[in-house]
């Protein structure tokens, strides 16, 4: 990032920051301009014709993606289409380089890439017939269309998701063609160009593939649910109740950021978004109660990036793995449903012990938004979000549907909430501005939801590369037979080293592609080897503990774009603000381990033993309540001992007891299994046992 444009970010950030602080509200227009320039994207005003050419085609996007929800078509089609429209807008976007002069206008090679590689990318659509008339027997035109189209994809990946991944998709192709020249251990016999272009562009085996075809089906809609739910005002809303009712506490700012940003990652599946929706307003007020800068930007990144987290959104990996697997989306939410709200809640209670530490004060609740009137003004918001959560779960509808509908729903609610306003609230004539102010927030969640896409389809789209490979080459079960060498058998270290794949991959790679190529290669392996070592594991707990690793990487130093958002906010040293991220993040990185080897974390019952795709739920409301509640002190028993506080400073003997307790009440299976206990209640009461000796200790002790 160049120094003037740094300079640029730190002038509109103390704006924003003025605005936030002093009346509770931010400047949209602002704040999505700060996050397009965080993200290295052009930003022209509204008086540019490049402006408009780019709002009218993500607009054009959004509405194409809304009518192929409703009106059946082709799926390929679809997707062929769908990354057509990321491939314009990423060159339109997204400059060769983050240097001034490519940022303030579109070069004349940019537009010709931005045709070519939108007419590469809708090639597939446009001959379709052609194509399936003609399966294995390809004409020299497919086969160089498709050689051009690729090296095209991957100079828009490098722009828009920075070179790692198609590094990685150069890697795979390379060793697609040249297999044959490799040790034996991982050699093939070489695929011709031909067989490669047919693998990757011309079926739906590669980029076309799985992932691509969720990015069209499913994610588009609930990033666009999101983006219009953002514009309506839903975001600032959710900053200010969490404000309204936490920020008496001590380190009230820092609660109301986790709960504000936990709020906002209901709706967002971007963890850098999440940092500058909510952290403009959130750490300023962490500063001016105490926090010091690294720390306050930390507890933001920590909590944004756990938005990835929170369903129903969850970012698009999540549709991947329900697509990958065969399962509704319902079911994926409901499995992720208890690790998350628990690793959110244990973060309140970081957050509430780095107060007690810092002998921090709540704000004067003079200064605080009156709370029943903060929570009415914005709860419209809440209806769409509770409509689609009743149409996925209660109705258990397709995501597709409930998206949609919820859409609708959400964009009928914003054209009439200004003339209600004018009329209830405020008191006065309904003005002409009220009546359109909605379509003009329709329209510009459209294009923000269609631009929020073009890292999404890129990334699904370059991973279908790597999956493509997999299946071309065999390489898979290769991995298995190296992985098993290395581990020895042992699936603690089968999983230690997923997840230090995954966070060094995490550190180049977006969530979705880190997940996918991951998850591609190891999560057979993970399942195999777990049940060699007598362990029946369903496939979900695998795919999610790739997936938790994936989003922790977001905040890992020396990459995570979202430790950097933060920290150019709160004026902080970058490279602290992730440390002190992970830090905060380390109880999401135990999670993984837990529900992999104790399921009913997952609210999993039981599984087919022949097919680890199949399970079923614990249904019984007791259980699910003892589960959540466990699990909820074992992550709190994990937090005090990292922080080395409880009701005061714990000792180390303290801190150990702590650790001893986190399996006790996260791993019960295990505990009676390998302790010989009667059942998991007695662990569950050890657990308890060692809670109330610390807590009279600490209250005995004097210091």
């Amino acid at each position: 990032m160049s120094k003037k444009l740094e300079e640029n970010i730190e002038k509109e950030v103390d704006e924003i920051e003025k605005e936030a602080v002093e009346e509770g509200k931010v400047d949209k227009d602002l704040e999505e301009k700060i996050l397009t320039e965080l993200e290295g994207q052009r930003n022209f005003p509204p008086s540019s014709i490049y402006y408009w050419i780019i709002a009218l085609i993500a607009f054009a996007w959004s509405v194409y993606q809304l009518y192929v929800s409703y009106f059946p078509v082709n799926s390929t089609i679809v997707r062929s289409i769908h990354l057509a429209f990321a491939m314009v807008l990423a060159f339109l976007i997204y400059p060769i380089a983050k240097k001034p002069k490519f940022l303030q206008n579109i070069q004349w090679w940019d537009w010709i890439l931005a045709i070519v590689g939108g007419l590469g990318a809708a090639y597939i659509a446009i001959d379709y017939v052609g194509l399936s008339n003609r399966p294995g027997d390809y004409l020299t035109r497919d086969i160089v269309i498709g050689v051009i189209f690729i090296i095209i994809l991957l100079e828009a990946g490098r722009r828009v998701i920075g070179i790692a991944l198609s590094i990685v998709a150069i890697v795979f192709l390379a060793y697609d063609k040249f297999g044959q020249y490799l040790p034996e251990i991982i050699s093939h016999k070489g695929a011709s160009v031909e067989k490669i272009m047919a693998q990757m562009y011309l079926t739906t085996e590669g980029i076309y593939g799985v992932p691509l075809g969720v990015s069209a089906g499913f994610v588009f809609l609930f990033v666009l649910f999101g983006a219009l739910l953002e514009r309506a005002g839903a975001g600032e809303y959710f900053i200010k109740l969490a404000y309204a009712f936490l920020g008496k506490y001590s380190g009230g700012p820092a609660k109301a950021s986790v709960v504000a940003s936990g709020l906002t990652g209901i709706i967002s599946g971007s963890s850098t978004a999440n940092v500058v929706t909510t952290g403009v307003f959130t750490i300023p007020l962490m500063k001016k109660a105490g926090f010091p800068p690294e720390k306050a930007a930390a507890v933001e990144v920590a909590a944004s990036t756990n938005g990835q987290l929170m369903p129903p959104v969850m970012g698009a990996a999540a549709f991947i793995i329900a697509e990958f697997l065969g399962l509704s989306y319902t079911d994926v939410v409901i499995a992720a449903a208890i690790p998350a709200v628990v690793s959110y809640l244990a973060l309140l209670y970081i957050v509430h012990l780095e107060s007690k530490k810092l002998g921090l004060k709540g704000e004067d609740p003079k200064n605080l938004p009156p709370k029943l009137k903060t929570f009415i003004s914005g709860l419209h918001y809440l209806i769409p979000v509770a409509y689609l959560m009743y149409v996925l779960i209660v109705l258990r509808q397709s995501a597709q549907m409930a998206a949609f509908s919820a859409i609708w729903l959400l964009m009928v609610i914003m054209i009439i909430q200004y003339p209600f306003m004018a009329l209830f609230i405020e008191k006065r004539k309904v003005t002409k501005q009220d009546f359109i102010q909605g379509f003009i927030d329709i329209f510009h969640g459209m294009v923000n939801g269609a631009r929020n896409m073009v890292p999404i389809a890129l990334a699904t789209a370059i991973a279908g590369i790597v999956v493509g490979s997999i299946t071309l080459t065999g390489i898979g079960q290769v991995l298995l037979d190296i992985i098993d060498t290395l581990s020895n058998g042992n699936i603690l270290i089968v999983l230690l080293l997923t997840a230090f794949i995954s966070l060094i991959l995490g550190m180049g790679l977006p969530t979705t592609a880190n997940y996918i190529v991951v998850a591609s290669l190891t999560a057979p392996v993970m399942l195999t080897l777990a049940h060699d070592n007598g362990f029946l594991i369903p496939a979900i707990a695998a795919h999610l503990f790739v997936f938790y690793f994936g989003i922790l990487a977001d905040d890992t130093p020396p990459v995570g774009i979202a430790a950097y958002a933060a920290a150019g906010i709160a004026k902080a040293d970058p490279i602290k603000t992730g440390l002190q991220g992970f830090a905060y993040d380390i109880r999401t990185a135990i999670l993984p381990f837990m529900f992999f080897f104790n399921t009913e974390l997952l609210l999993i019952a039981s599984t087919n033993e022949w097919d680890y795709n199949e399970f079923t739920f614990i249904d019984n409301p007791l259980k699910i309540a003892i589960i959540f509640l466990t699990a909820l002190l074992g992550m709190f028993s994990f937090s005090s001992a990292t922080q080395g506080y409880f009701i005061k400073k714990a000792n180390i003997i303290q801190r150990a007891l702590f650790l001893i307790a986190v399996p006790l009440f996260m791993l019960p299976n295990l505990m009676v299994k390998y302790l010989h206990l009667p059942n998991e209640y007695i662990s569950y009461a050890i657990g308890l046992v060692i809670w109330v000796v610390i807590y009279l200790w600490q209250k005995s002790s004097k210091n």
